[in-house]
């Protein structure tokens, strides 16, 4: 039995299904944008993109958290 996801992970099988890009092509969209606080590409991903709160801020933060930053 595998475990069960759990963190901003357990949201990328909806992300990926409701805005139709993989995650690794959000994740490439965040990293190329100009340095920013988490919150202002929370905004950006919504207002630019439609993204839900709970969506982006799951990808932000994994995000940042791979690039080491919190």
């Amino acid at each position: 039995m595998s475990e069960k996801v759990k963190g901003p992970a357990s949201y990328f099988p909806s992300i990926e299904a409701k805005y139709g890009r993989p995650i690794a092509e959000w994740k490439a969209m965040i990293r190329a944008q100009p340095p920013m606080k988490h919150m202002e590409i929370v905004a950006w991903l919504k207002s630019a993109h439609g993204m839900g709160h709970g969506h982006a801020n799951a990808l932000v933060a994994d995000t940042l958290r791979e690039n080491g930053e919190t």
